[in-house]
């Protein structure tokens, strides 16, 4: 795309015999400037010819950038519009956008459910071969942990509420605490380096500051007992107006994985997006910031959140499921017990041969925004993940089977600074 250039101005002819030197390099311009004035006198004309079409006889006077050009015609196509037209394009312009963002958003709920679905499918087409075999193992020993069942039932006749507590208040918080008191010991006193050599950050919480661990326990403390607490007991008044949770029945071995796997979907359906949503930035600088303030977090700081956060973020993806599928007492507490210890791995640092890798949510940590799920499947669909699939973290990001650190066998790539 050409442009011509402002004309070549003449002199007057007192300014020309005043100036001799100027009057002789006008005398010495040739034809061809003479027409490059003819061309260019007026305003800019634009060319839209391209190179090839130009004629060869006739070079252009400036050769400018296309975007440039076509900047300056579309400015010149809004100069030339009337008000009532300009609106009108405006308000095409602002109905495509807002056609478009729902249109994708409607697309990653599409291909989520899709997955999801497929999950389902999956489940429900080899569960009569795959746990078919669990259930022969499962009813094996079925009498054992009936009758176990059995006698503890009867010793709590009559006081199935207090069961109900003692089975989804004191059993998870004896295995959330047992397993963050044993993770507490060694980010306190760095010991034993078998566990320390294993951490991902290497360079942070070694040790972790005291004040700052204090702080988070003490808001840890209350999300367990003043949020976590109220929430059981209202899940315990809404499952019982379907049936009795600690019924004198367990359920089959089939059943429990069924139910058990549904609420893994949920979860991560109701975590992923509950997430995102507190990283907007309305919410997060007030709710969800707390919680990031931990770059390189430590596994009791699964629960360390503004009450708020922790109601809807933390708690309510866990404890919907059993409400909705009205669950036995022992699927409840089996469920409550996985999804804290499962978030405590996640946030401990350590990447711990034959746990499940926390890679994936510490770089959430470090980074801010990537990875916002628990499994990873939305954050694939949705495209959140697309940073750390670059990265090292995501070659590390794998079940250890073996005792060497992943950050050995696969080290970070080196900096320019120790290249040099």
């Amino acid at each position: 795309m050409y442009v011509c250039g402002p004309p070549v101005r003449t002199p007057p002819p007192h300014v020309s015999h005043m100036h001799g030197k100027d009057n002789i390099k006008d005398r010495a311009r040739g034809p061809r400037d003479e027409e490059r004035n003819d061309r260019c006198s007026g305003n800019f004309r634009v060319r839209l010819e391209s190179a090839d079409q130009a004629p060869a006889n006739q070079e252009p006077c400036v050769v400018l950038n296309t975007r440039r050009a076509s900047r300056r015609l579309r400015g010149a196509e809004r100069r030339n519009m009337t008000p009532e037209t300009r609106t009108d394009t405006r308000g095409v312009a602002s109905a495509s956008r807002q056609q478009a963002a729902p249109g994708v958003l409607w697309d990653s709920m599409k291909k989520a459910a899709v997955v999801i679905g497929s999950g389902i499918l999956f489940l429900a087409a080899f569960g009569n071969s795959l746990t078919w075999h669990l259930q022969r193992f499962w009813g094996a020993s079925g009498d054992f942990w009936q009758d176990l069942w059995t006698k503890l039932h009867v010793t709590f006749e009559g006081h199935h509420t207090a069961l109900f507590y003692l089975g989804t208040m004191l059993v998870p918080t004896l295995a959330f605490w047992g397993v963050n008191a044993l993770l507490l010991l060694v980010d306190t006193t760095g010991k034993p380096a078998f566990i320390t050599r294993y951490r991902i950050q290497v360079d942070k919480n070694n040790p972790v500051d005291k004040r700052k661990l204090f702080h988070a326990l003490k808001t840890v403390l209350f999300n367990h007992l003043c949020i976590s607490g109220p929430m059981v007991v209202g899940a315990y008044q809404l499952m019982t107006l379907r049936g009795d949770p600690c019924g004198p029945q367990l359920p089959t071995f089939h059943r429990a994985l069924l139910e058990l796997a549904f609420f893994s979907i949920l979860e991560e359906l109701m975590f992923y997006y509950s997430h995102r949503l507190f990283h907007q930035p309305s919410l997060y600088k007030r709710f969800h910031k707390q919680h990031h303030e931990w770059t390189a977090p430590i596994g009791i700081v699964c629960i360390y959140a503004h009450p708020l956060e922790h109601m809807i973020s933390n708690m309510l993806p866990v404890a919907l499921g059993p409400v909705v599928l009205a669950s036995h007492l022992t699927t409840t507490s089996l469920w409550l017990c996985m999804a804290l210890i499962s978030t405590t791995i996640s946030h401990c640092g350590y990447h711990l041969p034959f746990l499940p890798s926390p890679e994936f949510h510490d770089f959430h940590h470090l980074r801010f925004n990537q990875c916002f799920g628990v499994f990873g499947v939305l954050d694939r669909l949705h495209g959140t993940d697309a940073k750390f699939r670059l990265t090292k973290q995501y070659e590390r990001h794998s079940l250890l089977t073996g005792l060497t650190p992943l950050s050995e066998s696969v080290p970070d790539a080196p900096t320019k600074g120790r290249d040099l």
